[in-house]
């Protein structure tokens, strides 16, 4: 009789403790490896989309004083964009304005667009 459980006991399959514990460990240190590694993609996601979203009021300024719109003060608020009909809806997190700069003659007296 304990002749059979003892052969019983040798045919169950399964994992030891031993190889649970080092599977949990490789997951662990994958998981160190793999969490700031896309805590940066997010950041650099979002740093990227201000940026764009930055662009897009300059061109939107650009085309409206193109477009014969006179700036107030040298310059275009997001707001006065968003009424005139250069831009659908204010861009998250912009509500500055694009100030207009001319360079001189010697330069071809182009204008520049800066976003503030």
């Amino acid at each position: 009789m304990l002749q059979k459980l003892k052969k019983l006991m040798k045919k169950e399959k399964g994992f030891t403790l031993v190889e649970l514990l080092a599977v949990i460990v490789i997951l662990g240190i994958i998981l160190a490896i793999a969490v700031p590694a896309v805590g940066n993609v997010i950041g650099k996601a979002e740093e990227e989309a201000n940026e764009a979203s930055i662009e897009l009021v300059e061109n939107a300024a650009r085309l409206a004083d193109i477009s014969g719109i006179e700036p107030e003060s040298g310059a275009f608020t997001v707001a006065k964009l968003v009424e005139s009909g250069y831009l659908e809806e204010a861009p998250e997190g912009l509500n500055g304005k694009v100030v207009i700069t001319e360079d001189d003659e010697e330069n071809g007296g182009a204008k520049t667009y800066k976003y503030e």
